[in-house]
């Protein structure tokens, strides 16, 4: 009888992640990766992500389907910060789009205003996002 994968297993899987429109955010699989290794339950994954593979057996794959809430949760206007240029790095000149460190905090520049003030986004790259993983169970340590 094949191993079911419970709370609290030691698990490794391969998996591909993606948006609604089919385009490809991560994957162990296409980056030619080992397979992902976490503690089921642990909160080491993203919710969704470790409900989504409790139950699976081994070598089984599966689709997860998972709303923001259950991922990197919705966009906050919370996160977004603006700041004076004089805060910026000497020499830097901001451009949209751009990945800076806030503290611990990876942040991308979300606007550069006439005044030289700069407003950074603190959400994570996939908050507000449906994601969609392909899920394949290697093992259970």
């Amino acid at each position: 009888m094949p191993q079911t994968v419970r709370k609290g297993d030691k698990i490794r899987v391969h998996y591909t992640g993606t948006l609604n429109d089919g385009s490809v955010f991560d994957s162990s699989v296409l980056n030619k990766r080992p397979p992902l290794e976490f503690t089921v339950g642990a909160g080491q994954m993203i919710a969704g992500f470790d409900k989504g593979v409790e139950g699976m057996t081994v070598g089984e794959t599966k689709t997860l389907k998972l709303a923001p809430e259950e991922a990197y949760g919705r966009r906050r206007d919370d996160m977004l910060v603006t700041v004076e240029a004089n805060r910026m790095p000497k020499g830097y000149t901001p451009r949209v789009g751009d990945q800076l460190q806030m503290g611990r905090r990876p942040v991308t520049v979300a606007a550069v205003k006439d005044d030289g003030s700069v407003t950074l986004d603190a959400n994570h790259s996939l908050a507000g996002k449906e994601l969609n993983f392909e899920v394949t169970v290697v093992e259970i340590l």
